[in-house]
C-alpha cells in the first residue's frame, strides 16, 4: 500500500537536488551517471514545457526522483506521447510506495499537458521494473527495439534497395577499407548543423504527409545540445542536403550503462532514393561511433513496419533484449 504520510512532498527538481539524484541512481546502477543527469536536469529546467522532472522528499531529504519528456506530438494536441526516462528511489526507503507516488505525480502533470500516452523502455530481464510497471497498469507496446554493434557496415550491393521507405529510426557503428567504394565515399556526409532543420522537416513531410516541425525542432536540439556526443549527420548531393540521420550518445535509462547510441530518426529525399544515401548515412554514423568507442546503437520501430524491419535487418540490426511498455493516460 502506498505511503500517505503527509510529511512526504513531491515537487519539481532543482539544481540543489542534483547530487542526491546522482547518489540515488548510483546505488542501483553501480556507476556515477553525473553527465547524463546534469544534461537532463539542465534541459528540463531550460525547456520545462517539454519535460516533467519531480523529486520526492521525506525525512528532510530527497528520497526519489523521476524524469519524463515529450517524445511525439505537441502538448495539448491529440496523440501527444511522453517517455519515462528515469525513475529512482533510495533503497533505504524502498517498499513504502514512493515509486508509485512519483509515477502518479508524473502522470498527473502529463494529463494536464494533454498527453495521451506514457511509455518506457526496460531490460526484459529486469523483473523488479517489469513488476513495478505491470502493477502500475502498463502493457506491452506495439514496438520493437532493435540493436546493432558498431562493427563496420559493408559496401552496399548495387541492387540493394535499403533506401526505400525510410521514415524514422535508429542506428550506429564503424567504417572500412574494402576494395569496393563505400557508399559514404560516393555520397558526402557531414555533421548536422542548426541550419539543416528546414530541409529535415521538408524531407520528412514529403515522406509522411505530416508537418512535424515541433518534433524535429525538439529532436535537433536534443541531438545537438543535450547528447553527450554529437553524432547527427546530413548527406549532400549536388550541393544540397538529401538525407539525414539523428542520433545521440549517452548513458541509457534505468541503469543501462554501456556506451550506446540511440538513433531517433532517418530520412532520405524521395528524389534521391535508390542512390545509396541511407546506406552512406548509416556507414558514416557507425564509423564515427566506432571511433568514439561506442559499443552498440539502438532504435525502436513499429512491430509491423515490414519495410523498416527489412531495412534494419539488411544493415545488421537484431532484436534487443529490451521491451517497450505503455500506459494510456
Amino acid at each position: 500500500m502506498a505511503n500517505t504520510d503527509t510529511s512526504v512532498t513531491i515537487k519539481p527538481l532543482t539544481a540543489e537536488d542534483l547530487e542526491a539524484v546522482i547518489a540515488i541512481d548510483m546505488t542501483t546502477s553501480g556507476v556515477s551517471r553525473r553527465g547524463y543527469f546534469e544534461r537532463r536536469l539542465s534541459s528540463a529546467t531550460d525547456r520545462p514545457k517539454e519535460y516533467v522532472y519531480v523529486g520526492l522528499h521525506a525525512d528532510g531529504a530527497l528520497q526519489g526522483f523521476a524524469f519524463a519528456k515529450l517524445v511525439s506530438g505537441e502538448f495539448g494536441k491529440p496523440g501527444a506521447s511522453a517517455s519515462l526516462d528515469a525513475i529512482g528511489i533510495d533503497p533505504a526507503h524502498g517498499h513504502q510506495g514512493y515509486g508509485q507516488q512519483l509515477l502518479d505525480s508524473v502522470e498527473t502533470v502529463l494529463r494536464k499537458k494533454g498527453v495521451a500516452t506514457l511509455t518506457s523502455q526496460i531490460d526484459w530481464a529486469n523483473g523488479g521494473m517489469i513488476g513495478f510497471f505491470g502493477g502500475a497498469g502498463f502493457d506491452l507496446a506495439p514496438r520493437s527495439v532493435l540493436t546493432r554493434s558498431t562493427a563496420e557496415l559493408l559496401s552496399q550491393p548495387d541492387d540493394d534497395p535499403v533506401d526505400d521507405d525510410i521514415e524514422e529510426l535508429d542506428y550506429s557503428s564503424p567504417d572500412s577499407d574494402d576494395f569496393d567504394a563505400l557508399s559514404r565515399d560516393k555520397v558526402p556526409v557531414r555533421s548536422m548543423v542548426e541550419g539543416d532543420l528546414g530541409k529535415i522537416i521538408s524531407i520528412d513531410a514529403a515522406s509522411t504527409g505530416v508537418d512535424r516541425t515541433e518534433y524535429y525542432r525538439r529532436k535537433q536540439h536534443e541531438s545537438l545540445h543535450e547528447s553527450g556526443v554529437r553524432v547527427s549527420l546530413v548527406a549532400e548531393l549536388e550541393g544540397f542536403p538529401v538525407g539525414f540521420i539523428m542520433a545521440r550518445v549517452d548513458f541509457g535509462e534505468f541503469g543501462h550503462t554501456s556506451a550506446e547510441a540511440v538513433m531517433d530518426s532517418i530520412g532520405v529525399d524521395a528524389g534521391y532514393k535508390g542512390q545509396g544515401v541511407g546506406h552512406a548515412l548509416m556507414s558514416q554514423l557507425l564509423a564515427n561511433l566506432a571511433i568514439l568507442r561506442v559499443d552498440h546503437v539502438r532504435t525502436e520501430i513499429d512491430w509491423d513496419d515490414v519495410d523498416l524491419i527489412a531495412y534494419f535487418s539488411a544493415v545488421g540490426f537484431v532484436p534487443a533484449q529490451r521491451i517497450t511498455l505503455q500506459r494510456t493516460l
